[in-house]
């Protein structure tokens, strides 16, 4: 017995060996291969190439149905380079059953072009590249074959799966140039996936290209459901799928074929600009135009999938829907050509209480070139009308360039500091805005003009006149003269620039298809004191988002905002940190809702600044998987404050600090709980905590909605 299990530890501990030595092995080789990118990798080594693909995408129910629920046929060239990005230039596509382009279908990024890159993409899902830097910490490598010509197979898996999906499979490397010849590889997470991606040599080149690629795919253990279009509306962590029959249900395949490699020629794509563009007529190819890519021809299926989708699509008058769909997710219902905004029936806040109204725009059913807009509110506490009117004309569909004129009779909040080309940032509940106590009612005339100067590049230009009235008995006192009503006349200019962003060209607009980081919004605004203007003073602005998302599903978000503002600024044009505690006695008479970027100890009006510097610090962590449908997820927060007022004495009939001394405040958020609703806890410290320690506590609820 005891020479059985001497000899059984021996073949184990030989093994071990041998398999240590398998993936000691494997790993030099792949540091070689990595080290040997810059001579492999075709964006590394050529000036520029461009190729073209077919690709062809279906979702089907089961293998055996008599159609697909989806089918897709597109040609694209690919345009890349050492400076930029892969590009795409749509030849020709065609999408069963819908007669006007769903632009949004080509938005999904299915998979990415390169195994190279640091990390690959499917269906929007990031895992570490397997020929990267990260993929030693997160692979396990072997040897585990190696062919008859003597080229190398490589076996991978993931180190975590369950904290860092990652793909499990095998790649072939050159003998001798330890370049890609084959990959074949899948992986069980949100989504199971299969793929298969074949290359050859080609002499002219001198590399190995891809030249056929195939994707197999279903929603494996995710209850999300993958869709094509912009059909989903997420509230915590329930997830309704509009339209059902246009859904992922159980597989979809894609196979790419890639052709007629060229390097190093002049690329004629003058809109690199964008990531994706289109050809005029890419949307109306013929039999004889698609022949000459099919590799293989359609089958029966495939060919009764265009009347079957189309049927499907007419009678459950889809297109429409999806229209009303997209529109939804920007905070418009689509009524005919009008769209109902959102934003606008119901709100609540301290001075008006409930707030009830009714508002929107006319959409391209009424007209591409011009636009209607309205609005009326009414608040029950202050028993006041509110309302709104204005058009625009389109004067560019090429850079977004529309001039619009409005009126409005409204109310706004002291010492906010709104972005122009922010403004449309839709919630269907505001969750600072029901703590708000200090407002100003106005009368504005506003003529603007929006104008896109590059795809990451918005600007929007304002000219206004106000008529400002307090609704608190605020004075602001100039030399000798103390004042309580005033008109503004002033001018605007606001931009956003998300330079790491990528759009897709329709032919009427753009939109961005890849959202990345940084977000940067700059804004200078001047009052006139003259051409009806009472006051003369100017503010500046400037903030910068970035977000940092780790391959583990947890999150960092940093926000850092500046502001200045001189001459004669009275305290509505002040700037305030975005305060959310209101000013009552006890923590749970405080208990609120928590808002999005707000101090949620700081009280309204305990400061306001004419320069101010905030910054705002978010971790999230990777949610924590308790269920199908709970799934909480743990927001540690830091936010930090310094400001200064000039003149304070100026400003009569009120009393507020500076913020010369840095406040600080620090806290969690616990999301997600139920249907969004979570809760979060902040502490405030330093300069400016408080005797009572209660007073530096903020409990409230949090709710998050995502569209």
């Amino acid at each position: 017995m005891s020479r059985l299990i001497t000899v059984t530890l021996l073949i184990l501990s030989t093994l071990v060996t041998a398999q240590n030595s398998s993936q000691e092995r494997a790993v030099i080789l792949v540091k070689k291969a990595i080290a040997q990118k810059s001579k492999n990798d075709p964006k590394e080594v050529l000036e520029n190439f461009t190729y073209r693909i077919y690709e062809k995408t279906i979702i089907t129910d089961s293998l055996n149905g008599n159609a697909h629920s989806f089918f897709s046929e597109k040609v694209s060239d690919l345009y890349a380079s050492k400076k930029e990005r892969f590009t795409e230039k749509v030849i020709g596509y065609q999408l069963a059953g819908f007669k006007t382009p769903r632009y949004e279908v080509f938005a999904v990024n299915v998979q990415s072009r390169s195994f190279y890159d640091d990390d690959f993409i499917i269906f929007n899902n990031r895992y570490v590249g397997i020929l990267s830097k990260k993929g030693f910490k997160n692979y396990i490598y072997s040897i585990k074959d190696i062919s008859e010509n003597g080229d190398f197979i490589i076996s991978f898996c993931p180190k975590k799966p369950k904290q860092i999906p990652g793909f499990t499979g095998s790649m072939t490397l050159d003998k001798e140039s330890l370049a890609i010849k084959n990959i074949q590889l899948g992986i069980t997470d949100n989504l199971n996936i299969q793929l298969e991606q074949e290359y050859t040599y080609l002499e002219e080149l001198q590399l190995y290209v891809p030249v056929h690629r195939k994707l197999f795919l279903d929603k494996g253990k995710t209850d999300k459901r993958l869709s094509f279009f912009n059909g989903k509306i997420s509230i915590g962590t329930i997830e309704n799928e509009v339209i059902e029959d246009m859904v992922t249900r159980k597989f979809l395949v894609t196979s790419t074929s890639m052709r007629n490699y060229k390097i190093n020629t002049p690329i004629k794509n003058t809109t690199n600009q964008y990531a994706i563009t289109f050809e005029e007529d890419a949307n109306n190819k013929d039999n004889s135009f698609w022949s000459v890519y099919r590799e293989t021809a359609l089958t029966s299926k495939d060919k009764r999938s265009f009347s079957e989708i189309e049927r499907i699509v007419n009678a459950e008058n889809i297109e429409r829907r999806l229209g009303t769909i997209n529109n939804f997710s920007v905070g418009y219902f689509s009524v005919k050509a009008f769209d109902f905004d959102l934003t606008y029936p119901i709100k609540f806040n301290n001075f008006e209480g409930l707030r009830l109204g009714l508002g929107g725009v006319t959409n391209d059913a009424f007209s591409k070139n011009f636009r209607l807009e309205g609005y009326g509110a009414y608040g029950f506490k202050d028993k006041a009308f509110k309302y709104g009117v204005g058009s625009g004309v389109l004067l560019s569909s090429e850079k977004g360039m529309w001039l619009s004129a409005t009126y409005s009779n409204d109310i706004e909040e002291v010492g906010s500091f709104p972005y122009l080309t922010d403004r449309r940032v839709y919630s269907l509940f505001e969750p600072r805005l029901v703590n708000i106590t200090q407002f100003f009612t106005h009368n504005t005339f506003r003529g603007n003009l929006e104008y896109r100067i590059t795809p990451q590049l918005l600007s929007e230009f304002q000219v206004a006149h106000r008529s400002i009235k307090q609704s608190i008995p605020y004075r602001f006192q100039i030399d000798e003269d103390v004042i309580r009503d005033y008109n503004i006349t002033e001018a605007t200019a606001a931009f956003r620039w998300s330079p790491a962003n990528r759009y897709l060209k329709t032919d009427s607009d753009a939109f961005s298809i890849y959202e990345e980081y940084p977000v940067i919004s700059g804004q200078v605004s001047h009052s006139f004191d003259g051409l009806g203007g009472d006051l003369g003073f100017t503010r500046l602005g400037a903030k910068a988002f970035y977000r940092v998302e780790q391959l583990n599903k947890s999150a960092t978000e940093l926000l850092v905002e500046g502001n200045i503002a001189f001459g004669d600024v009275p305290l509505t044009h002040l700037f305030h940190a975005y305060p959310n505690a209101p000013t009552k006695e006890t923590i749970l008479q405080r208990f609120s809702v928590a808002g999005v970027n707000s101090f949620e100890t700081m009280f309204f009006g305990e400061f306001f600044s004419d320069q101010l510097f905030t910054a705002q610090i978010k971790h999230r962590l990777r949610p924590f998987n308790l269920g199908k449908r709970f799934k909480p997820e743990m927001v540690f927060i830091s936010r930090f404050a310094i400001g200064d007022i000039s003149n304070p004495e100026d400003h009569l009939n009120t009393s507020f600090d500076s913020l010369d001394q840095g406040y600080t405040e620090s806290g969690f958020e616990l999301n997600k709980l139920l249907f969004g609703f979570g809760t979060s806890f902040t502490y405030r410290y330093g300069a400016y905590h408080l005797p009572n320690w209660e007073d530096n506590i903020a409990f409230k609820f949090t709710f998050n909605l995502k569209l």
